[in-house]
């Protein structure tokens, strides 16, 4: 059997969005918007998906000094202009209205998720040479057991008598990549319509391909339990003009896709939320305490399924770049054209009438990540991944941070800089480690110490 996989986005991006006075980062000074936030949005709102069209080459920047004068939208203003001073104005007024804006605007609506509907494959097996008990179930997204489901591998330390935090995550090459444990089931292709295949042939990984990325054995041994499923058994990652995987299971929806309608991100969103539906039935999870974790195209997928859904108590981005934690409005690394050219199945259509306009986006990343508050965010970078603009990633976790403050976090610290290869204290907190777009044991020593932080335990 053979599984393909599709390269990860590799080059530039850019970002931006709010209308009140906001940091110009470049210049060190502040500046004042041009236009009104609802004015903005309601004109955006106006153009379909298909306002712009992408030409073949965007210009590619990756030099801090042509970043363009940026405006951001102003994060504690709701779109009436009232300012949001406190809990409630965040929960009830700025929360909601932020949620939709980044739903229509940007990754697309997603359906009802189904009733839990699952089948334990094999239950409390010993394994990893003793350190371990391994759990297999098949969670179906249809309702019912047929059809779209993915695979669930779960492990928690051996000595476990009750419920552990877990940690929740998405794999890019299967279950069997994530460890070399011979016992792990191999994929099942992905389920495909067949007015629409897959341009390639699928490609084998070995078993443990992938086990540096997933460092599993350290996190048993920190005395949590971690959790992951195959993201293309949720959706295959081509553009299938919406046919396969989760999405065949709406044709209503599909049949009237327009610019709102939910893309590739928001399906694996959608597939994360479901494994929690799972999660808060398992025995060995502690459902108070998971720590949602995403690599890349599955990090972007990971802050969209950590803002809509309070359940996840930890939400840790990495690299997740363009789309995901980065500024938009930045224009550095991988930009917003770039981005839906390369994989125009990943966002919903509205988001391509940004294009090339970056400057005249009335919502940025910094908004996105506030949804997680007061939860814990850790947003991560590599110093050589300038494709996914760590300085980007790094403005907006420091741009999100009076959302924490409001609702009684510490926020990211003011000083701190990429440069000084820690975690920053607090929440938001943000890691950047030297080398490129990977995840290390470096990056999970920082993770655990993150939650383990949080948790006390």
């Amino acid at each position: 059997m053979e599984f393909w996989f599709l390269a990860r986005e590799a080059v530039p991006s850019r970002n931006a969005r709010e209308m009140v006075p906001a940091l110009d980062t470049r210049a060190g000074r502040i500046r004042m918007p041009r236009m009104k936030f609802t004015l903005l949005l309601m004109s955006a709102m106006l153009l379909t998906g298909s306002a712009m069209a992408a030409p073949a080459d965007w210009p590619i920047n990756q030099d801090e000094a042509k970043v363009p004068v940026y405006v951001l939208p102003e994060l504690m203003k709701a779109a009436d202009g009232t300012l949001v001073k406190t809990a409630d104005d965040w929960r009830w007024e700025r929360r909601p209205e932020l949620l939709k804006i980044f739903e229509e605007g940007m990754y697309g609506k997603a359906p009802a998720r189904p009733a839990l509907v699952y089948e334990v494959l094999e239950d409390s097996v010993p394994a990893l040479d003793g350190k371990a008990r391994r759990k297999q179930v098949r969670v179906y997204f249809g309702g019912k057991k047929e059809g779209p489901a993915m695979d669930v591998l779960i492990y928690v330390p051996a000595g476990t008598s009750g419920p552990v935090p877990f940690f929740w995550g998405l794999n890019f090459q299967g279950n069997h990549t994530v460890s070399a444990d011979p016992g792990i089931l191999l994929p099942r292709p992905p389920v495909e319509s067949a007015d629409m295949p897959r341009p390639k042939p699928l490609k084998a990984f070995a078993r443990g391909d992938q086990a540096d990325r997933w460092q599993i054995e350290w996190v048993l041994s920190q005395g949590y339990g971690t959790a992951t499923a195959w993201y293309e058994d949720i959706d295959p990652d081509f553009d299938d003009g919406f046919k396969n995987g989760v999405h065949g299971l709406f044709p209503g929806i599909e049949a009237k896709r327009d610019g709102t309608t939910w893309g590739s991100l928001a399906a694996w969103a959608w597939g994360l939320r479901v494994g929690m539906d799972y999660l808060e039935m398992e025995p060995w999870c502690d459902a108070r305490q998971v720590a949602l974790h995403g690599h890349s195209r599955l990090g972007k997928a990971t802050l969209w399924a950590g803002a809509q859904d309070e359940r996840f108590d930890v939400v840790i981005s990495n690299n997740s770049g363009c789309g995901g934690a980065a500024l938009n409005k930045r224009c550095f690394g991988e930009t917003v054209g770039r981005i839906n050219t390369s994989f125009p199945h990943w966002f919903a259509g509205n988001f391509k009438q940004w294009n090339g306009r970056e400057a005249e986006m009335p919502y940025d990343q910094h908004e996105l990540l506030a949804l997680v508050a007061p939860r814990g965010l850790l947003v991560c970078s590599a110093e050589e991944d300038q494709w996914a603009d760590p300085e980007g990633e790094l403005q907006a976790t420091k741009q999100a941070s009076p959302a924490f403050v409001l609702l009684g976090q510490t926020g990211l610290e003011a000083g701190f800089k990429r440069e000084n290869l820690a975690v920053s204290p607090g929440n938001p907190g943000y890691w950047q480690r030297p080398g490129k777009h990977d995840v290390t044991v470096d990056d999970w020593k920082r993770w655990t110490g993150f939650v383990k932080a949080r948790w006390g335990k």
